[in-house]
């Protein structure tokens, strides 16, 4: 393969890199949290918690959001118990748990220990001096851009000091 054909096929790969992330874009929190399939739990305690339309929003938010293995950490029947009508308020408390006011992208706090202000009313701590910790979940993805903010995955369900 000559060097020409070699840059034009990278900067092909960069053009739909570059496309594609602009298209990824083009969904605010929710919809982007069920188009990418591994937020299942989350999605249905959002949906129980009344939350969707809050994080429907103009924002910006930040979320932490458990992947569906995060959540399957949690004792078994947690989740179950959780999503009762007579635990929403509970259920509420540790979803707006996971969600800061404002766009935090991971680049902003690189370097940095600090406690953040979660719409719930209680502090995170988060340690992003070697990777991103969140109240000791692993940060696994970040900076995943939606339309009214970001989302930040992590490995497991953080709690409320309740």
């Amino acid at each position: 393969m000559t060097a020409f054909k070699k840059s034009l096929l990278a900067v092909a790969a960069c053009a739909g890199l570059t496309f594609g992330s602009i298209s990824a874009k083009a969904a605010d929190i929710v919809d982007t949290a069920v188009s990418a399939g591994s937020f299942n739990t989350l999605v249905t305690a959002v949906q129980a918690a009344g939350l969707v339309e809050t994080l429907k929003g103009d924002g910006p938010f930040t979320v932490f959001a458990p992947s569906d293995e995060a959540f399957a950490k949690l004792p078994a029947g947690t989740v179950e118990d959780l999503l009762k009508p007579e635990n929403k308020d509970k259920l509420v408390s540790i979803l707006t748990y996971h969600v800061v006011p404002g766009k935090v992208m991971s680049g902003d706090i690189a370097g940095k220990e600090m406690t953040v202000a979660s719409v719930q009313g209680d502090t995170i701590d988060v340690n992003a001096t070697n990777g991103v910790m969140v109240d000791g979940a692993s940060v696994v993805t970040a900076d995943i851009e939606t339309d009214n903010g970001v989302i930040h995955v992590i490995d497991s369900v953080i709690m409320p000091g309740m």
